[in-house]
């Protein structure tokens, strides 16, 4: 299950998993994604906001975040990652493989911090 907003003005697509991630998600993140890139080309960035990873309901779930992610990953600049997990010390190093955005992690509570950065121009 995921939480997810989209500030227009910005185009920060904020989201908080809260349980295992299913097919719905997805459809729901693309429900708000889809028509703002279509129109301004592409999201300033994406902060995933997770006190841990919370795996994927079933195999659909997995191969539509996957879908997803292979979808969108070129249509966003930067993704920001807020989160204490260990899976967020090398999950920056680890999404250069499969995203084009620039991925950074930022401490558990330093959202604003998170989409301050999403919005700069330069590093």
């Amino acid at each position: 299950m995921i939480k997810a907003t989209l500030d227009k003005a910005t185009g920060i697509l904020h989201v908080k998993p809260s349980g295992p991630l299913e097919e719905g998600d997805f459809e729901t993140l693309a429900g708000l994604a889809d028509p703002y890139i279509a129109k301004n080309g592409a999201l300033t960035g994406l902060v995933v906001e997770i006190e841990r990873f919370p795996g994927w309901k079933n195999l659909a779930g997995m191969l539509k975040h996957f879908r997803f992610v292979r979808g969108h990953h070129r249509k966003i600049r930067r993704i920001a990652l807020v989160t204490d997990a260990r899976i967020g010390k090398f999950a920056p190093s680890l999404a250069r493989h499969f995203v084009a955005a620039d991925v950074r992690r930022f401490p558990a509570g330093e959202a604003g911090k998170a989409k301050k950065w999403l919005q700069q121009t330069g590093d």
